[in-house]
């Protein structure tokens, strides 16, 4: 009988609640936890199909909520190519324990998925206190579906990238580095080192971890790192609390960092000197400083993209590689004007626009020889082509500065996780160009002048309604509105606004930027006006 189906029998212990409706978004599943056993359960069903459908590729799964209060939790696919949003939806919606068996069958069938093929999934999860009834969910789901699977406890989510890169790399000519989380420390702690060089630090980064995961595993870090003093960097670790799971993204963390313009309470760094914040699960990065008259400077994702594109060029000319390896930029809407203008006129590099999510921001990078990539958030990373780490692995330098800016762009392309953004790579990315450069955060922050802008928040009815093209730059629906933006934009120097629609509730986000505080704030404030009409 099928209500004997051990798909359904399992099932049956996580009942999907009822007049809910899930969404897989840009970062996967997130909500109140609560809600979460039903999709968790399903997302198991969906990473054993996708790794039979691969011929046996290891999938990942992660259970984090990243920068989301401690209530929240999620789930996401880690993929090695690409995710399936829409089956994931069909598994997460489907309203009964027989109808989810009728989803499967039907997503086995139409996707010629051979279910005799070997299933291989691994994960992993955040701090959250809801993390370990979840994993049971997401259990019962791969132990029904007869899968094999290895639990990697608690990890950051770009921990849990690594490894299943190296997982299904292994043997090949493609072998990104030993599967465990301590390969993943021994093999940045050794390019970082080799990326360093005899270069110094200026004092010590005082890292915020958001109370995540990302405390302990920074904290382990840097027990393969050469510490201060053998001429390392000495990195102070603040907000790291992972025993009080309530204290998660209070008040800490990149998120807060970035929404309120402000070092977190608990921050006491002396004026000048380097802080940064990482989020819940330590996939995104934020450096900031206070001026010598307190005044608080951001240094987003945009800034450490140019940072990076800056230095790897650099590096690539003067290693003799500047003719054969070609740096672009990928960035969102949500990209500062003045960053993007400072990219194509005084760096001289290519930028592409895409939408907001890291899916399409990877993609785009992989067009380049070298793709830097970040959101003004602070996700993002390098990735190198196979054509680009074969020149550079294989060229020959003609003199001892072009070897000693080749080894050190050697360097960085392990030091780099090229499989998705990670805050704690990026944040040794930092310290290494600061040290090369010999800059402080200062020097750093007056490279280019951010326009003044303004971020907002929209509740609407349907945000189904707000349909975007042009890499979500512009709205094509509701008809006329775009043009109404359109014509206030151009009553002020150097705007631009555009709105967009939440991956995850109903509101729309407007953003606005301009030639001053006050001007960013009334565009940004008259926008949000015509999306309330629209909206209601």
């Amino acid at each position: 009988m099928a209500s004997q189906h051990p798909l359904v029998a399992a099932s049956a212990k996580f009942p999907k609640p009822a007049e809910r409706n899930f969404q897989y978004g840009t970062a996967g599943f997130r909500m109140k936890a609560s809600f979460l056993d039903s999709v968790v359960y399903r997302v198991g069903l969906l990473a054993a199909l996708r790794s039979r459908k691969l011929n046996g590729q290891i999938i990942g799964v992660m259970i984090t909520a990243s920068h989301n209060p401690p209530e929240d939790n999620g789930v996401k696919l880690v993929d090695p190519m690409g995710s399936w949003e829409t089956y994931a939806t069909t598994l997460a919606n489907a309203p009964s324990d027989q109808a989810l068996l009728d989803a499967y069958d039907k997503l086995t069938s139409d996707l010629n998925i051979k279910i005799d093929n070997k299933a291989r999934v691994v994960f992993a999860r955040d701090t959250r206190a809801s993390g370990p009834h979840l994993v049971s969910a997401l259990l019962a789901a791969l132990e029904a579906s007869g899968t094999e699977y290895t639990d990697y406890k608690l990890l950051t989510t770009p921990q849990l990238h690594y490894i299943t890169r190296c997982l299904n790399t292994k043997g090949t000519p493609y072998e990104y580095g030993e599967p465990t989380e301590q390969g993943y420390y021994q093999k940045i702690a050794a390019a970082f080192k080799a990326a360093t060089g005899t270069r110094k630090f200026n004092g010590p980064v005082t890292v915020d971890c958001a109370n995540g995961v990302g405390g302990p595993k920074l904290r382990e870090l840097i027990k393969y790192l050469p510490p201060a003093s053998e001429g390392g960097v000495e990195i102070k670790v603040v907000n790291d609390n992972v025993v009080e799971p309530e204290r998660l993204n209070h008040q800490c963390g990149a998120d807060f960092v970035k929404t309120n313009q402000r070092p977190p309470p608990s921050s006491h760094a002396a004026p000048l000197a380097r802080c940064a914040s990482l989020d819940g699960d330590a996939d995104r990065l934020m450096y900031y400083f206070n001026d010598s008259d307190s005044s608080f400077h951001l240094l987003d994702g945009d800034r450490i993209a140019i940072l990076a594109a800056l230095f790897i060029g650099d590096l690539a000319r003067n290693a003799g590689l500047g003719e054969k390896i070609k740096v672009g930029v990928v960035q969102t809407a949500y990209a500062n004007g003045a960053s993007t203008s400072y990219i194509t006129q005084d760096l001289k590099l290519p930028v592409v626009c895409t939408p907001t999510g890291v899916k399409y921001l990877h993609h785009a990078a992989t067009r380049f020889d070298v793709g830097v990539y970040f959101e003004a958030n602070g996700h993002g990373t390098v990735v190198f082509s196979d054509l680009a780490l074969k020149r550079i692995g294989k060229y020959e330098p003609q003199s001892p500065a072009q070897a000693s800016a080749l080894d050190t762009l050697r360097a960085l392309t392990a030091l780099i996780n090229q499989t998705v953004g990670d805050a704690l790579c990026d944040l040794l990315l930092v310290e290494v160009i600061l040290a090369h450069k010999a800059w402080g955060p200062r020097e750093w922050h007056l490279t280019y002048s951010d326009l003044p802008n303004r971020l907002g928040r929209i509740e609407v009815v349907d945000r189904n309604i707000f349909k975007t093209t042009d890499a979500e730059r512009r709205l094509k629906s509701p008809p006329g509105v775009q043009a109404q933006i359109d014509a206030l934009v151009g009553k002020y120097k150097n705007g631009r606004s555009f709105a967009r629609a939440s991956g995850t509730e109903d509101a729309v986000r407007v953003y606005a930027e301009a030639a001053t505080k006050g001007e960013a704030d009334d565009l940004a404030a008259k926008v949000a006006d015509i999306i309330k009409r629209a909206g209601v």
